[in-house]
């Protein structure tokens, strides 16, 4: 498992998936016993103030390795590993709604791999620490992403829609009958 210290607003993680201390930034909140958590919103449709579920991303269940970089840095990505991956098994994820796992799983067919675990690495920057950071934080957004409610349709928007299908059938049936009377005007009368 690993230990927390807090430290200041970051929190550093010892265990033996991160080799290092790692220090996350801007991903944690305090909770009531004034511990600080991993935690995303998800859930909530555009920007209100009402705080929608929260879902806590337990650190211990991500598989975290590091490798080199070939972002910015010149002789310093050949020296050390700097690039972040982070993985972790979508379907058995309980911390997320089972929903939700389905539409990640669904939408994020290219970043999961054969085993079913879902893939996100960052080498933006020259630090470690800045590119895990960036990776829960793409983390976070994938599920925020695959939390979202379809949007409702009100009634003036079902009424729109109506009208736009009734439109569309009548034009549809008038350009049938002008050619049905064009056809009609080719044929011979035998009679």
């Amino acid at each position: 498992m690993a230990a927390h210290i807090v430290r200041g607003s970051c929190l550093l993680l010892r265990a033996v998936m991160f080799p290092q201390n790692v220090k996350l930034r801007g991903v944690f909140i305090k909770d009531k016993n004034n511990t600080l958590q991993p935690t995303l919103s998800y859930g909530t449709r555009g920007r209100d103030d009402t705080q929608g579920d929260q879902v806590h991303i337990p650190v211990e269940r991500l598989t975290v390795s590091y490798s080199r970089s070939s972002g910015p840095g010149g002789q310093h990505v050949n020296k050390v590993s700097t690039k972040a991956e982070i993985r972790f098994h979508v379907l058995t994820a309980e911390w997320i709604p089972e929903d939700v796992r389905r539409n990640i799983f669904e939408t994020n067919k290219n970043r999961i791999n054969k085993a079913g675990e879902l893939l996100v690495t960052s080498e933006l920057s020259r630090s470690q620490q800045r590119n895990l950071a960036d990776c829960v934080q793409k983390i976070s957004a994938i599920v925020a992403e695959a939390s979202e409610k379809p949007h409702e349709p009100t009634a003036e928007d079902l009424a729109l829609r109506a009208a736009r299908l009734e439109k569309r059938n009548k034009e549809r049936l008038r350009q049938k009958k002008i050619q049905s009377a064009i056809k009609q005007s080719r044929r011979l009368d035998f009679d």
